[in-house]
């Protein structure tokens, strides 16, 4: 867990960034907004991770799975950011299914070579 308040806080980078692709062009946020901001996200991803770990432990099981954070936010009443969310959660699993079906063909493509080589 957490041992102190500092802990808490986001990169202030990492913060800014967002903030800054979140606005229009030509509104700033001071560096006691940015850091306000990144403590309210911190406590919300722990808040959330508390939740989801509930719902997980509701299932009997001791990790945390996607969906547990999906079932969080609707119990927190964040619906708004379910279908968002689902769509990153559905292009991540096809993007980590084409690594692995490029990892088996490639895998496949260098043991047919070594074959051909073995073969001659």
């Amino acid at each position: 867990m957490v041992d102190k308040i500092e802990d808490l806080s986001l990169p202030g980078a990492i913060v800014q960034r967002i903030v800054k692709d979140a606005l229009p062009d030509g509104v700033n946020v001071g560096k006691e907004a940015r850091n306000v901001l990144g403590r309210a996200a911190s406590v919300f991803v722990i808040y959330l991770t508390a939740s989801a770990t509930n719902t997980a432990r509701s299932h009997s099981r001791k990790a945390i799975t996607g969906q547990d954070i999906l079932d969080a936010l609707e119990e927190m009443e964040f619906e708004d950011f379910l279908e968002p969310l689902k769509e990153f959660q559905e292009a991540f699993r096809k993007s980590e299914q084409e690594k692995k079906n490029r990892k088996k063909e490639s895998k496949a493509t260098a043991q047919n070579e070594e074959e051909e080589i073995v073969g001659e």
